[in-house]
C-alpha cells in the first residue's frame, strides 16, 4: 500500500532525532569533546529502536558535527563558531576572536569578462574584466566556508598579484590602495548543499547551508569585492551587527 500525502510529507524519525541532537549541540547542552548519551539512552528518549538512533547519529557524523569511536560511543566534534557580520567583517579577526585558528585554501583563480549581473553589482561597464577567486576557509583545519570572490581588475590594478601572496584580502587590498573597506550589504539565504559544495565542505549532499551574498566598498563607496559564501549551518552561527 502506498504512503498517503501526509505520510510522504512527514519528517523521517531518524532525521528528527538528528535535528534534536543538532539543536542540543547548538544550544551548548553538549560541547566539543562531550560524549553523547548511549544509543540505548537515546532510543529510550525518542521512543525508537537503536537502528533508528544509529541512522540519526550517522547524519551528524556525515555533517562533521559528531565523531564516533568503536566501543567508546559518539562525541561532539565541534560546536558552531559565532561569526559576526557587520560593516567591517574580517574573517581572520572573527575566527581569532572566537578562539579558532583561521586558514584558507585557494581552489582556483581566473580573470574573465563580468556577467551582466556581476557588472551591475560591481558598478562596471559591460563585460569589464573581473578576477574570480574560489577558496575554502578553515577554522582549526576544518572547512567552514566555500567562497567565490570577484574583484574589479581595472579598478584594482595588481590585485591578482597581491592576493597571490597569501596574506589575506585586507592586506591585498591595502597593497593596491584600498586602505579601508566596509560591507555595504549582505543577503542571507538557507540552501541545501549540492554535490560539489558537500565535497569541499566535507558534508553530505543536501546538508543545510547558509548562503551569504555580500558587497564591500571603499571609502568613496566604489565596490571593491563582491562575494558569495556558503557556510555549513552546523559549524557557523552568523550574527548581524550594526
Amino acid at each position: 500500500m502506498g504512503d498517503t500525502a501526509g505520510e510522504r510529507g512527514r519528517t523521517p524519525v531518524w532525521q528528527a532525532i538528528a535535528n534534536a541532537l543538532r539543536a542540543d549541540i547548538t544550544a551548548g547542552r553538549y560541547r566539543a569533546g562531550d560524549k553523547l548519551p548511549t544509543e540505548a539512552a537515546l532510543a529510550a528518549r525518542f521512543g525508537v529502536n537503536r537502528h533508528t538512533v544509529r541512522h540519526g547519529l550517522k547524519a551528524l557524523v556525515d555533517d562533521g558535527l559528531v565523531r564516533t569511536r568503536r566501543g567508546a560511543g559518539a562525541f561532539v566534534a565541534a560546536v558552531p563558531t559565532e561569526y559576526p557580520i557587520g560593516k567591517r567583517t574580517r574573517f581572520t579577526e572573527n575566527l581569532t576572536r572566537a578562539g579558532r585558528l583561521p586558514g584558507r585554501s585557494v581552489l582556483s583563480t581566473e580573470t574573465r569578462a563580468a556577467t551582466d549581473k556581476e557588472a551591475v553589482a560591481l558598478d562596471l561597464p559591460e563585460s569589464a574584466p573581473v578576477l574570480v577567486v574560489w577558496g575554502v576557509s578553515l577554522a582549526d583545519a576544518q572547512p567552514v566556508a566555500l567562497a567565490q570572490s570577484l574583484y574589479p581588475v581595472d579598478r584594482l590594478p595588481g590585485i591578482a598579484e597581491a592576493l597571490a601572496q597569501g596574506r589575506g584580502v585586507t592586506w591585498a587590498l591595502g597593497q593596491v590602495g584600498v586602505t579601508d573597506y566596509t560591507r555595504a550589504q549582505t543577503q542571507i539565504t538557507a540552501v541545501a548543499a549540492d554535490a560539489t559544495q558537500a565535497l569541499h565542505l566535507h558534508l553530505r549532499e543536501g546538508a543545510p547551508l547558509l548562503r551569504t551574498r555580500s558587497l564591500n566598498v571603499d571609502r568613496t563607496g566604489a565596490p571593491v569585492e563582491s562575494g558569495t559564501t556558503w557556510w555549513p549551518g552546523d559549524r557557523i552561527t552568523l550574527t548581524l551587527e550594526d
